[in-house]
């Protein structure tokens, strides 16, 4: 028995067999599993995503990430020697002189002063003017484009900003099977459309709230129609959501900051809920780290325009949300740490073990889980 003031990074590591992790999504939203722990009682039930609403009452309400995911996947050549370059776009550092932070890979072959051209539009031309951590650079984008039709045409050289983990096979007849599957919609149209929730409208992501991929027009019309509310805040997810923990004293680890954005309409949603004593159910661990970063210790929001490092990690006592919906993550990943935290850590892994057993789907394409009291 673990005690859970002394937690360790390697008590948070499982066996996940390769095949449980999502390549592709369900061929619609609100198709996925869902697995629901009881956190007092430690019980699992075993249910579709369309009958979440049962375990919600009128008055009830969801907090929503509507942080959109921008294209931050592209491919360049180095100029003269034409070496094939990916870029992954972090964040744009200064509109009017194009500067954006990016990464890239392989990084040993792309230093200060080298310039990277794009096949699908040669009318852009990446220069490198600084070196930000071993893979990190600083891009100054060349171009006669105005500012505005710059970044438009940017994000048409990007692709989706899948994860690592989706690794797929890139043989023609498995690629015409899955387009069957989703309707003859060519894959990289499918995650423009799939790796981005509905409600997505405030762009800065560069990895998708992955909970809020769950949700369809159809299920949260269910949910309205049971007077279940609704609020949304933003919280640009960066790529420190999946980075690899590389500590075992977890009191030691160090999040990357994301932006966050508070609204006062959602902040008084939150804030009526709880003093009606309706349950707050929040979508994501963003949601809920960005929840708790403003939080009193009443629980009582305050609107917010800024920055989280907040790592959330066993013991931690959570005064906001007394629900969570979540995915199935990665061993190890911050986002584990959270769960364990708000569910408790013996009952989520054990909830853990039952998901591999039944062949739950991890990822951000994944199944879901719905914690409640």
């Amino acid at each position: 028995m673990y005690k859970t003031n002394d937690m360790r990074l390697c008590q948070f590591k499982f066996k996940l067999p390769e095949e449980l992790i999502a390549q592709f999504p369900a061929s619609y939203r609100d198709e996925a599993r869902l697995m629901v722990l009881h956190r007092k009682s430690g019980e699992i039930e075993h249910k579709t995503l369309p009958e979440l609403v049962q375990y919600f009452e009128e008055g009830d309400l969801f907090v929503f990430n509507d942080s959109k995911v921008f294209p931050a996947r592209l491919w360049g050549h180095k100029e003269k020697t034409n070496a094939l370059i990916e870029v992954f776009l972090l964040r744009e550092l200064n509109h009017a002189t194009r500067y954006w932070d990016v990464l890239v890979d392989p990084a040993r072959k792309i230093r200060i002063g080298n310039k990277l051209t794009f096949d699908d539009d040669p009318a852009i031309v990446a220069e490198v003017i600084d070196n930000t951590t071993s893979r990190g650079r600083t891009f100054r984008f060349l171009t006669d484009y105005d500012n505005e039709e710059f970044v438009s045409r940017l994000y048409a050289l990007g692709s989706a900003p899948l994860p690592k983990y989706i690794r797929r096979p890139m043989d023609a007849r498995t690629q015409e099977q899955y387009e069957q599957v989703f309707h003859d919609q060519p894959v990289k149209d499918m995650d423009t459309e799939r790796y981005q929730t509905i409600f997505a409208s405030k762009i800065g992501a560069v990895a998708a709230p992955a909970a809020g991929l769950h949700f369809s027009k159809q299920l949260l019309k269910r949910m309205e129609i049971q007077g279940i509310e609704s609020a949304f805040m933003t919280s640009h997810v960066s790529l420190g959501i999946f980075k690899e923990i590389d500590v075992e004293d977890l009191t030691k680890n160090k999040m990357e900051s994301e932006q966050i954005i508070l609204p006062e309409t959602m902040v008084k949603a939150v804030n009526k809920a709880h003093e009606c004593q309706h349950r707050v159910c929040a979508v994501g661990t963003e949601v809920m780290r960005a929840m708790e970063h403003v939080a009193g210790t009443n629980g009582q929001l305050k609107a917010y325009d800024g920055w989280t490092s907040k790592f959330i990690f066993p013991p931690y006592n959570f005064t906001v949300a007394n629900s969570f919906f979540v995915n199935f993550y990665m061993p190890q990943s911050s986002q584990l740490l959270m769960v364990a935290a708000f569910a408790g850590y013996e009952e989520t892994m054990h909830a853990y073990e039952e998901a591999v057993k039944e062949g739950y789907h991890f990822g951000d394409y994944g199944d879901a889980m719905l914690i409640v009291d």
